[in-house]
């Protein structure tokens, strides 16, 4: 089973996550849990004080170290050894695909969720050092962001797809964005499905993919082609794909 943990002052943002779709079928049946602890939890005043003016001035709140201290050790004694942990934030190692891989391969995760101005900078100093971020931009908190890594991270866990092979052909598993997909009807406003996929060459049909899967990065991710050391193969299949678009346009 693999355990979840996250520090949250809004667990009610986070939870859904676990009661529908994917994830909730992966809760149901027992291959996944998740405990929410509230920094609120671990404070000593009748305010239940979570957080306090900046040091040095300055707009907005700054979420205090202790209690989010005590509520990460609290949940590490009921996380496996070996859990990976991050604090997520707007300006932590961005999620991707190869991450979401190390975190399924780990046997626990434990997120902890910013809010307000920011979070006491010694907690991500002394307690969870590793921090992970959505992208170059700012939410409101960081619970809508925990339930974006749970899904990516659980619907990779042995067992939780119906068809294991589901994630290998997902877009960036192989760096790449994913082909287009077709289904019934064959011919919808007078668009068909491309003849290629109706033939049943399984080779073909592979090839073809494998070109879309080439040609819609490069138009649309070409970073990702870039970082990538591509096949005499995969080459072959780009020329084809920008020739194939050359001639399109040229007769349109």
């Amino acid at each position: 089973m693999y355990r979840i943990g996250v520090v949250s002052l809004f667990p009610e943002l986070v939870a859904p996550v676990m009661e529908s779709g994917v994830v909730g079928r992966a809760a149901e049946r027992g291959l996944v849990t998740l405990e929410q602890l509230s920094p609120r939890q671990f404070t000593a005043d009748r305010h239940r004080t979570v957080d306090d003016r900046p040091y040095g001035g300055g707009p907005g709140m700054v979420l205090k170290y202790e209690p989010l201290r005590d509520a990460v050790l609290a949940l590490r004694r009921s996380l496996p050894v070996g859990s990976r942990e991050f604090v997520l934030t707007a300006q932590g190692r961005p999620l991707d695909q190869a991450l979401v891989r190390e975190l399924a391969a780990a046997p626990g995760l434990l997120l902890v969720c910013g809010r307000y101005e920011g979070i006491d900078e010694r907690f991500t100093e002394a307690v969870v050092p590793a921090e992970v971020s959505l992208g170059d931009y700012v939410l409101s908190g960081g619970e809508l962001a925990a339930a974006v890594v749970i899904d990516a991270v659980v619907r990779l866990l042995p067992g939780v797809l119906g068809d294991e092979c589901s994630h290998v052909e997902d877009s960036f598993t192989a760096g790449l964005l994913d082909c287009p997909q077709y289904t019934r009807p064959e011919v919808a406003d007078g668009r068909e499905v491309p003849p290629v996929l109706l033939g049943g060459d399984h080779e073909a049909i592979r090839r073809w993919r494998l070109k879309q899967a080439l040609g819609r990065t490069a138009r649309r991710r070409p970073a990702l082609l870039a970082a990538r050391q591509l096949t005499a193969e995969e080459r072959q299949l780009l020329e084809e794909y920008e020739a194939e678009r050359a001639k399109l346009n040229s007769s349109g």
